[in-house]
This record gives C-alpha cells, structure tokens and sequence, in this order.
C-alpha cells in the first residue's frame, strides 16, 4: 500500500494488473500443453453405444492394435514402440500377476480385421486376464432443435 503526502489518506487498492497477466500466460501454457497429455497409440476406434466405466485408481492395462495391426502396451518401456506377441504377452503377465484385478482393454482401429482383435483378446487372456474390455468412442449426440 501506498502513502501520499500532504496528510492524505492511505490507498487501499490491490492492483490486479500484474495477476490477470499471470493468469493468461498460465492459460495459454496449458492450451498448448494439454493435447500434447493424449497417451498411446493414435487409432481410428469404432463407435458405440456402450457406457463408459467407473474410473479406478490403477491404470488399466491397455493393448493397442494400429491399423497395420501392430501392437502397443501402455505398460514397461515406450508404449510407441511397436512390441511382438511374445514381448507383450510377457510383460502382460507380470503386469496382471502382481495386481489381477486390473482392468485389460484393447484399443484397436476401426479398419483392424477381427480376428486379429481375437488374437490380441486371447493373447491377454493367456497372460492372465479375468475380463477383457473393448475402447470405443461414444455415438455422436443428436443436434438438438432450438425450441
């Protein structure tokens, strides 16, 4: 706070100039860095009328299957390299027998033949999953008309 002189009184204002400068920039820092947070494997998933599931504390174990039907787990190493059937049923394995009740999903593209979802569906189930979950995108919402 600052004083005048002269017997004035004390000025009782917070500039917020300074903070509103803070915020923007903090804004914008978070408008670039926020798409650059998606994590795996860019594919094309089909749509679906499912509804999603509760969220757990543990991070789901993630088998994707690209459209040239590579896979990719979002568990131990880099999960964009591409990994053969050995390496992740290996690593799925270890992953599920110290927490079995993790929650397996596979994320495959739309254009991926079925039966190599089967395959990787199988190749979880081998190393060890109870229940394995598809990743879809929901349906697109109906427009509305203004009423």
């Amino acid at each position: 706070m600052a004083q005048t002189t002269r017997g004035r009184r004390l000025m009782g204002e917070i500039n917020v100039v300074p903070y509103i400068d803070v915020m923007l920039v903090l804004l914008i820092i978070f408008m670039i860095t926020a798409p650059l947070l998606t994590q795996g494997v860019k594919v094309a998933l089909p749509r679906a009328g499912a509804e999603p599931l509760e969220a757990q504390q543990l991070k789901p174990l993630v088998l994707s299957i690209d459209r040239q039907g590579r896979l990719y787990l979002n568990i131990g190493g880099d999960p964009h390299a591409a990994l053969d059937a050995q390496t992740v049923a290996a690593r799925a394995t270890a992953a599920l027998r110290s927490n079995p009740e993790r929650a397996v999903l596979v994320k495959a593209d739309a254009a991926i033949a079925y039966g190599r979802v089967i395959e990787a569906m199988v190749l979880l189930q081998q190393a060890g999953a109870k229940q394995v979950g598809l990743v879809t995108e929901p349906l697109p919402q109906p427009a509305r008309r203004p009423g």
